[in-house]
C-alpha cells in the first residue's frame, strides 16, 4: 500500500477543500490522470496522479479540508511513471526521481525532487528548479510545474542582469540582512514653530544632539570578534535615491559644521552623484545613516542598517495634524521618525533615548 499526501499548491496554501473525486476505490488509474479537484481561497485546482496503479482508499469526502501533507489516496499497488516526461512515455521504473541539490530558496539551500527527464526540461526552459514547488507525490516536480514557471517568467519578461550601483545594493543588502538583528522605534516630531524649512540641515542637527545624547549609536560593530569601536566623529551616511539606484555618500565631521556649510556639502553630493563623478572614498565610512524618504513618499518605514553601522534614522512624510496643544486642538506640521537599530549592540532604552533627543532638537524653535 501507498500512500499520496496532499502536494504543496504554491504560495503559501496550507489547506484545501475537496471539491469532488474522480475516482472511486478500486479504479485503477495512470500517472497524471486527475484524482480529484480542491478549492483554495485561489482556485480550484486538479490534483493529478503520480502513480499508474489501483486505488484503495480515498481520505475525504467532498466538503472536508484537507492540510497540504496530509493522506489524500492510497494505492493498493501503484508504480511511478516519469510525471516529467518531455515527449511520449517512459515505463514505470525505467526512471528514477533524483533529490538534487540547486540552490537557495529564501536564503537558505534547498533540495527538489525531480526525474533526469525534468531537470533536462527545465534546463532547456531556463527554469531554477529551486523555485519551482512541485505538485507530485513527496513534492516531485512535474513536467507540467516546469512549464507552467516556463510561462510566468515569460510573461514577466526577459531577465536583467542587475550590474554597477543595483548589484553592489543587492549584496549589501543581503550581506546586511544576514547579519544585522534589527529593531525598530517610531515615535512624531512636531515641527509647526520650523521657520527655516531647510528640513535635510535641521535632522541632521537632531542626529547630533542624539548621538550627544546617546553615543552608543554612533558606532561600528564588529561581529567576529563582538566589539564595537564608538566614534568621536559624526560622519552621517545621506541616502540618495537615483534612477541608476542607491547611493550613499557620506557628509563628514557634521557636529562641527554650521548650517551653510552643511547645506554647502549635501549639494555638492548630490551634483557629483548626478553627473556619476562622486569619489569613492566619498561613499565609505558612515557611522550612521539618514534616509528621507518622506520627501517621495511615506511615513513610517524600517530601514535597513548596514554593517558595520549599527543604526538608520529615517524621516516620513511632512503632514498638518491635529494635535492636543494644552486643553486644545490644534492643526500642526508633524514630521514622522523611524529609527532602526541593531539589537546585538543597541539596547532598546538606548534607542529611545537617542530618538527622544532628536525629537526634542527637531521641536525647539529657530
Amino acid at each position: 500500500m501507498k500512500t499520496f499526501n496532499l502536494p504543496d499548491l504554491g504560495e503559501g496554501l496550507q489547506e484545501a477543500e475537496i471539491v469532488s473525486w474522480h475516482v472511486n476505490p478500486g479504479d485503477r488509474v495512470v500517472a497524471d490522470q486527475p484524482l480529484v479537484s480542491v478549492e483554495t481561497d485561489k482556485a480550484v485546482v486538479e490534483v493529478p496522479s503520480p502513480y499508474a496503479g489501483q486505488i484503495a482508499e480515498l481520505f475525504g469526502a467532498e466538503g472536508d479540508l484537507v492540510k497540504v501533507g496530509a493522506p489524500l489516496v492510497a494505492f493498493a499497488e501503484a508504480a511511478r511513471s516519469d510525471a516529467g516526461t518531455v515527449v511520449g512515455e517512459i515505463a514505470a521504473g525505467q526512471e528514477v526521481a533524483q533529490e538534487v541539490t540547486t540552490g537557495e530558496r529564501g536564503g537558505r539551500t534547498v533540495s527538489v525532487r525531480a526525474t533526469p527527464a525534468v531537470r533536462a526540461l527545465a534546463r532547456r526552459k531556463g527554469v531554477d528548479l529551486a523555485l519551482v514547488s512541485g505538485s507530485g507525490a513527496e513534492g516531485l516536480i512535474t513536467a507540467a510545474d516546469v512549464e507552467r514557471a516556463a510561462t510566468t517568467l515569460s510573461e514577466a519578461g526577459p531577465l536583467e542582469p542587475m550590474r554597477g550601483v543595483r548589484r553592489a545594493m543587492a549584496s549589501r543588502m543581503a550581506h546586511a540582512h544576514a547579519e544585522v538583528v534589527p529593531a525598530t522605534v517610531s515615535d512624531d516630531a512636531d515641527v509647526g514653530s520650523w521657520r527655516d524649512r531647510d528640513v535635510t540641515v535641521r535632522v541632521v542637527r537632531a542626529i547630533v544632539a542624539g548621538c550627544a545624547r546617546e553615543p552608543a549609536l554612533n558606532v561600528w560593530y564588529d561581529s567576529q570578534s563582538q566589539g564595537r569601536r564608538l566614534h568621536r566623529k559624526i560622519d552621517l551616511g545621506i541616502a540618495v535615491d537615483t534612477e541608476d539606484g542607491l547611493f550613499v555618500p557620506v557628509l563628514r565631521d557634521v557636529a562641527n559644521r554650521d548650517a551653510a556649510d552643511l547645506r554647502r556639502g549635501l549639494e555638492r553630493m548630490k551634483a557629483d552623484i548626478r553627473a556619476r563623478t562622486i569619489p569613492p572614498e566619498e561613499l565609505r565610512g558612515a557611522t550612521i545613516t539618514l534616509s528621507n524618504f518622506g520627501s517621495l513618499a511615506g511615513r513610517y518605514a524600517a530601514p535597513v542598517v548596514v554593517p558595520p553601522q549599527v543604526a538608520i534614522l529615517s524621516t516620513g512624510r511632512v503632514t498638518a495634524r491635529p494635535v492636543a496643544v494644552g486643553d486644545k486642538v490644534e492643526v500642526r506640521r508633524i514630521m514622522p521618525l523611524s529609527l532602526t537599530f541593531d539589537h546585538r549592540v543597541v539596547t532598546g532604552g538606548e534607542a529611545a533615548r537617542f530618538l527622544a533627543a532628536v525629537i526634542a532638537d527637531l521641536e525647539l524653535p529657530e
